[in-house]
């Protein structure tokens, strides 16, 4: 599933051409995806303005002239990509799991492909869009200013459960996923076994700034495509050639003079990558 890194990469591709712009056609093409499309989705798009692309976790938010946000999660397979953007080609022939097609005013076209279908989208109340059962219960923006060491160490205190399970805890900390938390783990020497409560203060603390950075880089790498992920401009990410943890199982660990090598364990289901002599 897509990370914070790349959906912010998809925002940052879309925003030159959907911000200012008015959506002069809708073709929703089925339904549904995870669940059904909002009643009349088509026409409650046509002829709105986007105001304001932004990000919210794993969710980006299209904020409408008409006072309602078009809400979209990538899901696990889900791509948004543009063509067409100089009108000096045509638009390519749509595939069979484009679902949703929106044209700009501009000439561009954003398409949403989605093979396994378990993406989404939805039209909320813009005032009232952060009340949304998705977004409701939702913990800061580890870029924002709101997360920072001293919320974090209060928000670890006493919890029993393993530092990483914590990390991908949505209502700690909003956006973060398999991938950027074994490396925000290893960059600090973390051992994802460790109990999130039974750090220091000063460990705590210091991945504030640990996963603060290997999210900028991954975003500066235009995320990681490992299966389906692409820019918006088709463009593969390229941050997963950067990983010292992830996927890299029986490897040697990047850090200096450690000479261990990376691991793999199961937490609640899903793989843990790290190095177990230089992360304690």
């Amino acid at each position: 599933m897509p990370e914070l890194p790349e959906v912010e990469t998809v925002r940052k591709g879309l925003e030159p051409y959907m911000t200012g712009h008015v959506i002069t056609q809708a073709d929703i093409r089925r339904p549904d995806l995870r669940w059904p499309f909002p009643e009349n989705m088509a026409e409650r798009l046509v002829g709105k303005r986007v105001e304001r692309l932004r990000r919210r976790s794993k969710y980006i938010l299209c904020d409408l002239g008409s006072g309602e946000t078009l809400l979209i999660h990538l899901g696990m397979s889900g791509r948004m990509t543009i063509s067409a953007p100089d009108k000096t080609e045509a638009h390519p022939a749509l595939e069979k799991h484009d679902h949703v097609v929106i044209d700009m005013d501009n000439g561009a076209r954003i398409t949403f492909n989605d093979t396994r279908r378990f993406g989404a989208m939805d039209l909320l109340d813009t005032k009232t869009a952060d009340g949304h059962k998705l977004l409701a219960s939702l913990g800061p923006e580890p870029l924002g200013n709101s997360f920072d060491e001293a919320y974090f160490v209060a928000a670890l205190k006493g919890k029993n459960t393993p530092i990483k399970s914590a990390l991908l805890d949505q209502r700690i900390v909003a956006g973060l996923g398999n991938i950027y938390v074994c490396e925000a783990l290893w960059r600090t020497g973390i051992s994802p076994l460790n109990k999130a409560g039974k750090l220091s203060k000063a460990r705590v603390a210091s991945l504030v700034p640990a996963i603060r950075a290997v999210l900028n880089d991954a975003i500066a790498a235009g995320g990681s495509s490992l299966k389906d992920y692409r820019q918006a401009d088709g463009e593969l990410g390229y941050f997963q050639h950067s990983f010292a943890t992830y996927g890299r199982e029986d490897a040697p660990c990047k850090t200096s003079n450690c000479k261990g090598v990376i691991k793999r364990v199961v937490q609640s289901g899903r793989s843990s990558f790290y190095c177990p002599k230089c992360q304690k």
